[in-house]
């Protein structure tokens, strides 16, 4: 049985700024999965670079509330949403709240450096 603690995971500044913990990845652990899982947070007032992963990926927002954009939509998130990101599309999320926005993100396949192309951040 693997279980990992949030508390244990290196915390790190991804490559859209923001702070991450890898809960789960098939190159870092001895485990089948085709996805990584990660815990994410955004700071209150905060916004995450502009990206796109060639792979599909999906935040389950924890709390906090936010601004999801994909592409030229965007959209209101908070506790409770699941929000589809497909494959190549551009994508940032701002937090518009007054608490950290917390959420899941799930990448499948598996997250790779590679696989990801970042833009200029987003100017406030």
């Amino acid at each position: 049985m693997l279980v990992r603690k949030l508390q244990d995971c290196e915390e790190f500044i991804a490559g859209d700024g923001t702070i991450l913990r890898e809960l789960l990845h098939p190159d870092k652990q001895p485990i089948a999965l085709r996805y990584s899982l990660a815990h994410a947070i955004v700071p209150p007032g905060q916004v995450s670079v502009p990206h796109a992963l060639k792979t599909s990926e999906v935040y389950y927002i924890i709390s906090g509330t936010g601004e999801m954009h994909i592409d030229d939509e965007a959209q209101l998130i908070g506790p409770g949403d699941a929000v589809y990101i497909p494959p190549n599309a551009k994508q940032y999320v701002r937090n518009t709240g007054s608490e950290p926005l917390l959420f899941v993100c799930m990448v499948d396949p598996a997250w790779r450096v590679e696989d990801e192309l970042v833009f200029d951040p987003v100017s406030e």
